[in-house]
């Protein structure tokens, strides 16, 4: 079966990306086979670097689909980065609005149209001094329950150790590696039973930032924290 098509814009930013993030780091990709090939897909993935979004998407391109991710609407008007985001038809997030759903509607007609979807829960990167994932916005449960398409836990890490926002550190070198490891599709047939309420997005938010979370400790080996990290404001 043949790639994704997604026209000159996506064409132009493997064009660059692959082979800048080939670059500055090794890849390991683990449970790809959980990437479908065709129609709609959400992938709920881990957020630390600013980079992620470079390495997320030529991980997905490389499954032979083309990934739209959610972005902050503001990214749209700058110049440059607006025409190629807006090119490669990437979604506008519209925070500070009342309905929520309505801020994800670009998402919700995405994943209707049979593309796949990536989203951060947890909105921006990780404060989480070591790197866990934080305490999550709901979005990603009212995408989740309102489609009937497969919900894909992931976690990638090795981008915070090429650039650590909070820190300030772009260490390219030595070269590092980039490992992303995907889950099995978590099955929401339960939750999709009862009546939505904000008690039921906020457990299925955990749930499937709880998947990430135990993909993220296999990857790094190490026993995840219980719960999520509370931003401190």
């Amino acid at each position: 079966m043949g790639r994704e098509k997604g026209g000159f814009w996506v064409g132009l930013a493997a064009a660059v990306f692959y082979p800048s993030t080939a670059l500055m780091a090794r890849r390991r990709d683990e449970g790809v086979e959980h990437i479908p090939k065709t129609g709609g897909a959400l992938v709920v993935m881990n957020h630390v670097s600013h980079l992620d979004p470079v390495y997320d998407a030529v991980f997905t391109h490389r499954q032979g689909r083309v990934p739209h991710f959610l972005a902050k609407h503001s990214l749209w008007k700058v110049p440059v980065l607006g025409s190629i985001i807006r090119g490669a038809k990437q979604i506008p997030v519209y925070r500070g609005t009342a309905d929520a759903q309505q801020s994800l509607r670009a998402a919700h007609e995405a994943l209707e149209q049979g593309l796949v979807v990536v989203i951060y829960p947890e909105g921006t990167i990780t404060r989480d001094p070591d790197g866990w994932p934080m305490a999550s916005r709901t979005g990603v449960a009212r995408l989740a329950l309102a489609h009937d398409v497969p919900i894909i836990p992931a976690a990638r890490w090795g981008t915070r150790d090429l650039y650590d926002h909070y820190r300030k550190k772009f260490r390219p070198f030595p070269r590092k590696t980039v490992v992303t490891r995907v889950g099995p599709p978590v099955d929401l047939a339960a939750h999709r039973a009862r009546p939505q309420s904000i008690a039921v997005l906020r457990e299925v938010t955990d749930v499937l930032m709880g998947e990430v979370k135990d993909l993220l400790a296999d990857i790094r080996q190490e026993t995840a924290p219980d719960g999520f990290y509370s931003k401190k404001v």
